[in-house]
């Protein structure tokens, strides 16, 4: 499998979190992949064979452009044949601020952009379905976000948003009344950003960041379960197991970290 990230373009960074492109070149070996949440929505063009996935307990065959919302636990993936993923891993706020989707309505869901009348977004997928580079695409990409959207819409600064920002930057590692503190934001107005540029509570979005900080502090074979415990924020052990078998299905010390899979692929920075 390969698989290929690229950050965005400064002026980007605050609409797009990356780029990224999975490929199965020649192989069409059919495997069922765990997909872990990991804070982002994202923007989907399947470019070769669909896949079926299994979100609420069973089986159904994706669209090929889809819509993926926030996730609150992990659920699978199979390939058909041929695997090729163009992805947009977007900001949290992005599709609320930009194309006004109300992200509680999109929780725990991936929906074919058809079903959320986003035609708008098509010209991105005939790019992504084109027969040339990774980095051609997201260049062209790039050019299109630049000049056909950023023009057309109001700031996305509010204090929703640096509340947002602050959770993401501090690794989830605040509670809500520090955030609301240093922010400046009641609690009620911060819940209510949450629920529609989001899609989640301001706490469950904490503990999903800091879920995710711990696959960039397991770079090595040798550290201690103890640090990393530590160094996500969790008070003890015991704490830290049950939330990242909440979010993996898996304990921690039996979790393939170096398996060359999906899930490590978009969750190891």
């Amino acid at each position: 499998m390969n698989y290929k990230q690229q950050e965005p373009s400064d002026g980007l960074k605050s609409l797009i979190k990356s780029f990224w492109e999975i490929d199965s070149g020649s192989d069409t070996a059919i495997s069922i992949e765990k997909i872990i949440p990991d804070g982002y929505p994202e923007y989907i063009i399947h470019y070769k064979d669909p896949y079926k996935a299994n979100i609420d307990g069973e089986w159904y065959q994706q669209e090929d452009t889809l819509i993926a919302g926030q996730i609150r636990n992990h659920f699978h993936l199979q390939n058909t044949g041929a695997i090729g993923m163009f992805g947009i891993k977007l900001q949290p706020w992005t599709l609320k601020a930009f194309f006004n989707l109300d992200m509680s309505k999109l929780t725990d869901s991936v929906i074919a952009i058809d079903k959320l009348n986003l035609d708008e977004l098509k010209p991105i997928s005939k790019i992504a379905k084109s027969d040339i580079s990774f980095e051609e695409k997201v260049a062209l990409v790039e050019k299109w976000f630049l000049n056909n959207l950023l023009p057309t819409k109001k700031s996305i600064i509010s204090d929703g948003y640096k509340a947002t920002q602050m959770i993401i930057s501090n690794n989830g590692k605040l509670t809500i009344q520090e955030v609301l503190k240093k922010v400046g934001i009641s609690e009620r107005s911060l819940e209510r950003y949450f629920k529609s540029h989001v899609g989640l509570s301001p706490k469950f979005y904490c503990r999903i960041i800091r879920f995710s900080n711990i696959f960039n502090l397991v770079k090595s074979k040798g550290f201690e379960w103890s640090d990393i415990t530590y160094l996500s924020g969790f008070y003890d052990q015991s704490h830290f197991i049950k939330n990242f078998k909440e979010f993996t299905g898996e304990e921690p010390s039996k979790y393939g970290f170096d398996e060359a899979t999906m899930a490590n692929f978009f969750l190891k920075k």
